[in-house]
């Protein structure tokens, strides 16, 4: 009879660890279980290494891979535009949505389990634009972005140099260190960080509107401004400048001497609460993080900093997200990726919310900086060349070494509701910023304006 109790509460203790165990893993199942199905052993969902469930195709439904086939879309330009936003087939781009997304496009269930093709995932950029951009960067290496700051979708991200993915000779040219590829496996919007030059100074301004008396603020542009007997250059004389026109005729000299009224701490500061000095992360990648250096009190290092050389770096990617928080006083949606996903029968996949980003200036500092970038383009850029876009951008020529062409930026931001669009645009060695990568800005955001 004992031994009839001892078996008997042996089987109930095993039953027991079985029913926790097997609660256990069915928790671990739903929190992990798509982690576990788009993982590489899994041969379901992997062949030979590679991801073979799921096809990605652009926000208007141009496929750009069948993970199935392994084959991309039509189109050499279309290949090479938006390569970076699928992925090569040595996976040696690591941002691309063959990795971000693998969970999601190989359709998975905790349910059903993984469902036989796969999902379809749309990513948010329109292909067209992304052509449009890549031409326009005319062989440059750099890269272009847009993106809607009340939503978050990236509508056109291009990083250059690139290259088309089914062209074995263009493939192999690349993995040999061809110098006409150099970094064409980086996706420079996430991963590359650049001298910034005078977009720099949109956060000196932020910066000088919080701490200083700018509403009296005068400055008598000669060409050159004199720190310790060093000398802060300027493109040209610029005659006397309240502190809109400093911005708008983007004087170093000003923008010097407010460096030095404001201290190297602070604008440090200012810099990091533009978010300009942390990573990011952007669908699950996460970006390069920018660096600024505190020069000291006085000194010339202090003035060419805060015009955006010395030591300034910044992310394409953090540039581009500030500008949606100046256009949104302060808060904006966080960049993002992904459009939509739906099943092989159409049906639609759940998705997480978006982000916010806030960055930590004033609304009312926000508001004064889209009036002065506002006008930057109304005195300087031309509206003209965007046809009837309310744009407010600021450009910065960026010196990076004695015998090379400086780096050229563009930034900034549609100021209407109906068209919420901030962009960043580098084009390396590329000369004068307005010139150069505000040409590339105007090709883009024109045909996204045909296209609303």
């Amino acid at each position: 009879m004992k031994q009839l109790k001892r078996r008997t509460l042996f089987v109930l203790c095993f039953v027991g660890m079985l029913v926790v165990l097997s609660g256990i893993f069915c928790v671990r199942l739903v929190i992990h279980g798509q982690d576990w199905a788009s993982s590489s052993v899994n041969w379901n969902a992997y062949s030979s290494g590679k991801l073979a469930r799921g096809t990605i195709y652009d926000r208007n439904g141009v496929l750009l891979y069948d993970c199935e086939t392994q084959t991309y879309g039509e189109g050499k330009l279309l290949r090479t535009s938006t390569l970076h936003l699928v992925g090569d087939q040595q996976g040696n781009i690591s941002g691309g949505a063959k990795r971000l997304f693998s969970d999601k496009l190989v359709g998975y269930n905790p349910i059903t389990g993984l469902n036989k093709k796969g999902n379809k995932l749309y990513l948010s950029v329109d292909s067209n634009l992304n052509q449009t951009a890549y031409e326009a960067l005319d062989g440059h290496a750099g890269t272009v972005a847009v993106y809607n700051y009340e939503t978050g979708e990236i509508l056109c991200l291009v990083s250059a140099p690139s290259f088309d993915p089914t062209n074995d000779k263009q493939v192999q040219a690349v993995a040999d260190g061809d110098s006409r590829y150099e970094g064409a496996y980086i996706n420079r919007f996430f991963s590359s960080t650049y001298t910034p030059g005078s977009i720099f100074k949109v956060v000196t301004a932020a910066a000088a509107i919080e701490n200083l008396d700018t509403d009296n603020f005068t400055f008598h542009c000669t060409g050159s401004y004199e720190i310790g007997g060093d000398k802060v250059t300027c493109p040209k004389k610029h005659g006397d400048l309240d502190f809109g026109s400093a911005l708008a005729k983007s004087c170093n000299g000003a923008f010097a001497q407010l460096a030095l009224e404001l201290d190297g701490t602070v604008l440090e500061e200012y810099a990091k609460k533009a978010g300009l000095l942390d990573s990011m992360t952007i669908s699950g990648f996460p970006t390069a993080a920018g660096s600024f250096e505190a020069a000291a009190p006085g000194t010339l290092d202090l003035g060419w900093s805060g015009v955006g050389q010395f030591h300034d770096q910044v992310c394409p990617a953090s540039m581009l997200t500030l500008m949606g928080c100046i256009a949104g006083d302060g808060k904006a949606a966080t960049p993002r990726l992904d459009h939509k996903i739906s099943s092989p029968s159409g049906l639609p996949v759940r998705q997480g919310k978006g982000d916010t980003s806030t960055i930590g200036w004033k609304p009312e500092t926000c508001e004064k900086l889209q009036e002065m970038m506002r006008n930057n383009v109304l005195q300087t850029y031309g509206q003209e060349q965007f046809g009837s876009l309310p744009v407010c951008a600021k450009s910065g020529t960026a010196e990076v070494g004695s015998g090379q062409d400086p780096h050229a930026w563009f930034v900034g931001f549609v100021d209407e509701p109906e068209h919420p669009y901030a962009f960043v645009v580098v084009v390396e060695h590329g000369g004068w910023g307005s010139s150069t990568a505000g040409r590339v800005a105007a090709s883009v955001l024109k045909q996204l304006d045909q296209e609303d």
